[in-house]
C-alpha cells in the first residue's frame, strides 16, 4: 500500500545529532550555570581568602600556588568562552557555522594540573577543591564538545509531523 510506503519513508526525516540536542537542553543550562558560578567562586577566593592563604605558604607552596592559580584561571576563562559561545548558538544569537571557528580557538585540552606531589599537597584545600571542580567541568565540556562536533554520532528520529505532511502531500497528488 502506498500509505505504508509513505508512512515508512516519512518516519525518518534524517539524523539528529544527540550532542546538538543535548547542547540545547536543560543539561546545558545547568552546565552553564555551574561553570559561571565556578568562575565567580574562583575569582572571589583568589581575591580574598586566596591572598591571605598564599602568604602563609612555604616557598614551594608559593610557587605551586602561583602556577596552579594561573592554570586555574586560564582553564576557567577557556571554559567560560566555550560556554558563552554555545549559549549564543543555543539562543540564536550566532549560527553554529559562525561559532565554529571561534570555538576552535578555545583550548579544552592541555590545561591539566598536577594533582599529586609536594607542590599539590602544599596548596590550600580550597584552591585544590576549585582546581578539581574546574577539571571535572573541563572534562564534561570536552565530552559535550565532542558530541556536538561535525564527527558526532547521529541517530534517526521519528518525525510524526513530517510523516503527516508526507501523507497529506500524497493525498493531494492523487486528486
Amino acid at each position: 500500500m502506498s500509505d505504508d510506503k509513505t508512512l515508512s519513508s516519512n518516519s525518518v526525516q534524517g539524523p539528529i545529532a544527540f550532542g546538538q540536542r543535548l547542547a540545547g537542553s536543560q543539561v546545558f543550562n545547568n552546565l552553564f550555570r555551574e561553570g559561571m558560578a565556578l568562575v565567580e567562586e574562583t575569582a572571589t577566593y583568589l581575591d580574598r581568602e586566596g591572598r591571605s592563604d598564599s602568604r602563609q605558604l612555604s616557598r614551594t607552596g608559593s610557587l605551586a600556588y602561583a602556577a596552579e592559580s594561573m592554570r586555574l584561571t586560564t582553564r576557567l576563562m577557556q571554559l567560560a568562552a566555550w560556554l558563552l559561545l554555545q549559549r549564543a548558538v543555543n539562543d540564536g544569537e550566532m549560527s553554529a557555522e559562525l561559532a565554529a571557528p571561534e570555538k576552535a580557538k578555545v583550548r579544552l585540552e592541555g590545561l591539566a594540573s598536577a594533582t599529586t606531589g609536594s607542590g599539590w599537597d602544599d596548596l590550600p584545600v580550597q584552591l585544590r577543591d576549585l582546581i578539581e571542580k574546574s577539571m571535572g567541568l573541563q572534562e564534561r565540556i570536552r565530552r559535550l564538545d565532542g558530541a556536538i562536533g561535525p564527527d558526532a554520532p547521529t541517530a534517526p528520529i521519528d518525525n510524526p509531523v513530517g510523516r503527516q505532511l508526507g501523507q497529506l502531500a500524497e493525498a493531494f497528488k492523487r486528486r
